[in-house]
């Protein structure tokens, strides 16, 4: 009975914050000026003037997104008695991040007749609530432990360029250049109804068989961990979707900004506690595994009105489009380059890749894209176009090494690592574990970017709205829920050199 008001107190709140609209926020300003160019010359009214058309050209074109600071990677130590404030207050930053960018995005005509309005509108506001918000954040930690400083510096944001690029500079991008810098794919483009200048734009895509072999996989040494345990787990046949992230957002409804995928674990939304989880139903064939794995959903341009389409984290936010379920999803745990590996903690969480990366920058950035048979070649800032005949791929691997002490940390990645690229050694203090690799395959035709997506449409990742649906941003998340029985014969299977199931 609990769950059902659960369920409805959260389509309650829906309708609420959709009918309610976009509340405006607070701001730090850009500066605009950055679009000058360096060779204007005349007066300095002149100069500042040809800057700021150019800047208002950039905002009404929609190839500007908005920049924050994030402040969740900066919070290393959370007490438990402010968990939930924090929590709750980080959710409320993107929430205003992605608020001031939908309002930047309606905002064409305004920029064009008042050269200040995106700062004293848009920007400006939202640095007043990043501020106040932050310093709750600061107030709550300051409670039960020493108050973190500096992260005042942290409320100001910036307008950025969109452009065609991300800040990957990833492999393969020599490609891209020139494929349709900062054009949009809305329906007064190409008829589909797509993301408009939310993205995806042609120069975010790539013909996988001109980039070149990029993968490295490093030597196994002796006493390797060389097994293989399969878990299997379906493609979410059920339609298990929900823009709740239970791992950064818990308890807050729509934390995700963006739709998910969920196999694995049945009882997934923001409010599931481990309690919860352990009681659920799994789609996973060995009922062992209650374990919950989740990533953002790709979507087709091609204009259909998904359940989503007017919600939030769905249409409202600029994810548009048909949802495409995967054709396969593949999820093994693999061993250790330089020995054996330990069980996971049961409820041990795992977050790989960005969400942010676009504007965050490429720190945490774990994105791999490919096709079937071109997979010694992923991409990390480009979506590939593949050949007929072959299949996208989304690869994610997880941090294989673990602190030994905790199932999460206060910016959900300070308790796992990756394990060194070339050695593969875990870092001082922490403990090999089972890495999880998840791989998804799609049927998906290739877009065609000489007529920006018009014949056939383009694909992107569900994102953040500010995010512009780059695939740098793409991202995976786990809990594990496996029972110990399951997860001791996971660890003998990998550490003996097996392959099972």
């Amino acid at each position: 009975m609990r769950r059902n008001t659960r369920k409805q107190s959260r389509t309650t709140h829906r309708a609420l914050a959709a009918a309610a609209g976009l509340a405006l926020g607070a701001g730090g300003l850009i500066a605009v000026n950055v679009y000058a160019s360096a060779h204007e010359s005349g007066s300095s009214n002149t100069t500042k003037r040809a800057s700021q058309d150019r800047a208002n050209q950039l905002l009404t074109a929609g190839t500007v997104t908005i920049s924050c600071p994030d402040v969740g990677v900066k919070l290393t130590s959370v007490p438990d008695q402010a968990k939930a404030q924090v929590d709750r207050e980080l959710a409320l930053l993107d929430k205003q991040v992605a608020e001031a960018y939908q309002r930047l995005q309606t905002s064409a005509r305004a920029i064009q007749q008042d050269s200040n309005f995106a700062d004293n509108a848009i920007m400006g506001p939202l640095k007043d609530k990043r501020v106040a918000t932050i310093d709750r954040i600061g107030i709550a930690i300051g409670r039960s432990a020493p108050r973190p400083q500096g992260l005042e510096s942290l409320a100001p944001c910036s307008l950025r360029s969109a452009g065609g690029q991300g800040q990957g500079q990833g492999q393969g991008q020599e490609q891209g250049q020139g494929q349709g810098q900062g054009q949009g794919n809305g329906a007064d483009q190409n008829g589909n109804a797509g993301q408009g200048t939310n993205g995806p734009v042609a120069a975010d895509f790539v013909d996988i068989t001109k980039v070149r072999p990029n993968v490295q996989i490093p030597p196994g040494q002796r006493g390797a961990s060389q097994g293989v345990f399969t878990t299997r787990c379906g493609v979410n046949a059920n339609k298990v979707y929900n823009s709740d992230n239970i791992i950064v957002a818990p308890g807050v409804d729509n934390g995700a900004h963006h739709t998910h995928d969920y196999v694995g674990n049945q009882d997934n939304d923001a409010f599931t506690s481990n309690d919860e989880f352990a009681a659920a139903a799994t789609s996973c064939r060995n009922q062992g595994d209650k374990s919950t794995y989740y990533w953002p959903v790709l979507r087709l341009q091609d204009g259909t009105q998904e359940f989503d389409a007017k919600q939030l984290g769905g249409g409202a936010e600029g994810n548009t489009g048909r949802i495409l379920t995967a054709s396969k999803v593949t999820l093994n745990f693999v061993g250790s380059p330089r020995g054996k590996v330990v069980a996971m903690p049961k409820f041990l969480r795992i977050i790989t890749g960005d969400a942010k990366a676009f504007t965050n920058g490429t720190t945490n950035a774990n994105a791999a894209w490919s096709c079937t048979g071109f997979e010694n070649r992923q991409l990390t800032d480009k979506y590939p176009i593949c050949p007929q005949g072959s299949k996208l791929v989304r690869t994610s691997k997880f941090q294989s090494c673990w602190d030994g002490r905790s199932i999460d940390s206060a910016n959900h990645r300070s308790h796992v690592a990756f394990a060194d690229p070339k050695t593969g050694a875990c870092p001082n203090g922490f403990k090999a574990i089972p890495q999880l690799v998840q791989r998804l395959i799609y049927d998906v035709k290739a877009p065609s970017l000489n007529d920006n997506g018009k014949s056939s449409p383009f694909y992107a990742v569900d994102g953040f709205p500010e995010q512009m649906h780059k695939p740098i941003t793409d991202h995976g998340d786990f809990i594990n829920v496996f029972d110990e029985n399951l997860m001791n014969r996971m660890v003998q299977c990998i550490n003996t050199g097996r392959k099972c199931q």
